[in-house]
């Protein structure tokens, strides 16, 4: 690298270190101390407890449930603007992230204005003569929220592998007789697999760290463990123990990075 190019790139580096490098040694800091500023290890086996063990297990199980729903709704969708032409599917692409222009919290409250007792979907049913939908505050809307919210992070990666298959060895398949189905599951699905990493990771993660749409959305009855997190660092003032809770779920990411370098190392199921 050329003395040019390292000054130019050196307002990056600062904005790394400003706002990554710093606040992820904060959150050490604070996770392995105690309020004297003792080094101890309380606060990240503080996951092992009842109260934080439960929200941690409802977090992955909902986070789990709302991963393979948007998988099973994007892959069907990936594979059809990957046969599309290219004026078509980039105007319904376009379409399709285009609700994530809009303020996270903002789409949320959307739902949240649709879902409740006398929300917009209920007054609808109610017209129509039809039972009212009792689904706020339930898993269900939780699980709803995450599904719309992230469902594009799993749609455009597994777009963007599926587009680069070549559709030559595709039609070299069918020419030896296989059939959809065989294509599909010995060479469509195979050749995606880093498409589908990198769309789990982008939807497992912010599905499990989240706290907005459980809130909103679970109207507080069902705890996971990121309103944990987010209640010691804003109701309790507990910056230790939210940090060390913190370091447990970064756990989940590093091994999620591991899993993306092993499966997708030519970058081949990112967004770009």
């Amino acid at each position: 690298m050329t003395s040019k190019n390292k000054w130019l790139s050196a307002p990056y580096i600062l904005w790394s270190v400003v706002f990554i490098i710093v606040p992820l040694g904060m959150i050490l800091y604070y996770g392995l101390t105690d309020t004297t500023g003792a080094f101890t290890l309380d606060n990240i086996t503080a996951i092992a407890s009842a109260g934080h063990a439960k929200a941690l297990r409802v977090s992955l199980l909902l986070s789990l449930a709302s991963t393979l729903v948007c998988f099973l709704l994007a892959y069907p969708l990936a594979m059809i603007l990957a046969g599309m032409q290219t004026k078509r599917h980039n105007f319904i692409i376009l379409v399709f992230i285009l609700p994530m222009w809009m303020n996270f919290l903002l789409r949320t409250l959307a739902w949240q204005t649709l879902l409740e007792k006398n929300g917009v979907i209920n007054h609808v049913l109610s017209f129509l003569h039809l039972p009212a939908l009792k689904i706020i505050n339930t898993p269900a809307a939780i699980i709803l929220g995450m599904v719309y919210n992230f469902l594009p992070f799993m749609v455009l990666p597994l777009y963007n592998a599926l587009s680069k298959i070549d559709i030559n060895v595709i039609n070299a398949a069918h020419d030896l007789g296989a059939n959809n189905i065989y294509t599909f599951i010995r060479i469509i699905l195979p050749l995606s697999i880093p498409g589908i990493i990198s769309g789990i990771t982008m939807v497992f993660i912010p599905a499990l760290t989240t706290f907005v749409i459980s809130s909103l959305l679970g109207g507080g009855k069902l705890l996971l463990i990121g309103d944990v997190i987010e209640q010691e660092f804003t109701r309790t003032s507990n910056w230790h123990l939210g940090s060390g809770l913190s370091m447990v779920l970064m756990i989940f990411i590093l091994v999620n990075m591991v899993l993306s370098a092993i499966f997708d190392k030519d970058g081949e199921g990112s967004l770009l």
